[in-house]
């Protein structure tokens, strides 16, 4: 896609398996340049706003991320009851992706860098988690970003265990692939740590010893931080306070009933806990799928982008994602990943502009003949889970 060629831009394969012409047979490389002289210019307008306005958003969502955290806790106290358990489990499920997604995500993206608030910095924040913060700053920011969608430079195509291409070889293990991307749905904070890894470089020996070894330690440490958090010291907490409020046995303020509500309150927040970070998880999974592995998203091999200018980087950009329709609410709980594109456009900026600059983003989309690629949850994920079922198999080039 350099733009000293005389030729068009590459051709380019779909997952989404269409024989229609490949759009960038449309543009000339002169063409390519001026689109990405256009988004440039977005960006840069939009960082020349932004303010105060931006900034109390932020701080805001954190602040009200905390308070409903507190709540969720506050309720789990009493989660022996049944409508406190649901309450506490909701208002739980609720703050971790809030905190997932558009907080700890977006925050560690660096789009909040430019208030220069060490407390919200890309640098400092660590996420309620288990993947370590530098290890996915280096293998989502860096690497995905810079190498989204190229076959063999991208390991977020697939995870490393999922062929979600047509153009990844096809190995018996994949026919295993739609039951092991439930587990890994439910279990996604973990998948994610565990491909921070690079097993391929630790397999080549590109990566050397004493930094796998460092990397598995800090997995180790947040791992073990996680577990006592949501398994041992919030349920204890739980337990301690509910056996302090609420112990009543028949015999009244007994040491045996305020053991049993005790053990009854650590089991229920122990579940709700449990039952949190699987909903997040679950969550998580689909708005990130349904962001990369839809219907109609372009993949490239690592010849079609050689001299990449950066207007070739933006249209690459723009193929390689998609987005999910949705209201206010719903792209917040999303991180605004459900304006997947704009994101992959422009990953510094401030998610809650996204919204703000999609229309103008769809509209040079439609001037220059690129598919903009958005649709509805539905849509969009069970476009996915097709694609996963479909690639279990050999082939899957039509």
């Amino acid at each position: 896609m350099s733009a000293t060629t005389a030729q068009a831009p590459p051709s380019l394969e779909s997952t989404s398996f269409s024989e229609d012409e490949n759009p960038l047979q449309r543009l000339t490389p002169e063409q390519v340049e001026q689109l990405g002289r256009e988004l440039d210019a977005i960006h840069e307008q939009v960082f020349a706003d932004l303010g105060e306005r931006d900034a109390r958003y932020i701080r805001r969502l954190i602040r009200a991320h905390r308070q409903l955290a507190l709540g969720g806790r506050a309720l789990l106290v009493g989660s022996r009851a049944w409508p406190l358990w649901l309450l506490g489990t909701s208002a739980l499920s609720l703050a971790k992706v809030l905190e997932n997604m558009e907080i700890g995500h977006n925050v560690m993206h660096g789009q909040w860098d430019w208030m220069n608030d060490p407390d919200i910095n890309s640098q400092s924040w660590d996420w309620d988690t288990a993947s370590p913060a530098g290890a996915w700053r280096h293998s989502h920011n860096y690497e995905h970003h810079t190498f989204t969608n190229i076959r063999g430079k991208d390991r977020d195509l697939g995870y490393e265990i999922m062929r979600v291409d047509p153009h990844q070889r096809w190995h018996p293990i994949y026919l295993l692939q739609p039951l092991y991307n439930l587990v890994l749905m439910g279990f996604f904070e973990w998948g994610v740590a565990l491909h921070d890894l690079n097993f391929e470089a630790v397999r080549s020996g590109e990566k050397p010893k004493q930094q796998v070894v460092a990397e598995l330690r800090a997995i180790g440490l947040k791992a073990r931080r996680q577990i006592v958090k949501d398994y041992i010291a919030f349920p204890a907490l739980s337990a301690l306070l509910a056996a302090a409020v609420g112990g009543r046995g028949p015999d009244g303020h007994s040491r045996r009933g305020r053991a049993r509500a005790a053990a009854r309150t650590f089991k229920a927040t122990l579940a709700a806990d449990f039952t949190a970070n699987i909903l997040r998880n679950v969550w998580a999974h689909s708005i990130i799928f349904c962001g990369h592995f839809p219907d109609g998203v372009y993949t490239f091999s690592q010849q079609e982008v050689e001299g990449e200018t950066r207007g070739g980087w933006y249209v690459r950009q723009l193929l390689g994602a998609a987005n999910i329709d949705g209201g206010p609410l719903f792209h917040l709980l999303a991180g605004n990943l459900s304006f997947q594109v704009e994101h992959h456009l422009f990953p510094d900026m401030p998610s809650s502009r996204y919204a703000e600059v999609a229309p103008r983003v769809r509209e040079l989309c439609r001037r220059y003949g690129l598919p903009y690629n958005t649709g509805p949850l539905h849509r969009q994920l069970g476009s996915v889970h097709r694609t996963i079922v479909r690639l279990a198999f050999p082939g899957g080039l039509r």
